[in-house]
């Protein structure tokens, strides 16, 4: 099984990196490498997530964001990587987007 992590969702992990970057340096690489570590867990734990506005959601343990993602029959798709402290509204239409 692979895993493709699509444009908007490294858009996302920028924008994860950017904002803790600005809150102290160093923050950043280390949001960015519990993100990419949470995402290669998938290899081993996809599809055992609930389902939330179509996708699975991957709650991810040092930060407060979430891995919205499918499976295919070869392939786990990475489609969003939100901040959970956004309105549920607007995470609901952010993966409408898509």
């Amino acid at each position: 099984m692979k895993i493709r992590v699509l444009d908007l969702a490294e858009r996302d992990l920028r924008a994860g990196f950017t904002f803790y970057e600005a809150q102290q340096t160093g923050v950043g690489d280390y949001f960015l490498d519990s993100m990419y570590s949470e995402i290669d867990s998938l290899l081993l734990y996809a599809g055992i997530h609930r389902r939330v506005f179509g996708y699975h959601r991957q709650l991810c343990r040092r930060f407060p964001y979430a891995i919205y993602y499918n499976l295919g029959d070869d392939l786990i798709s990475v489609w969003r990587v939100l901040d959970l402290r956004r309105d549920p509204t607007w995470i609901a239409e952010q993966l409408r987007t898509i």
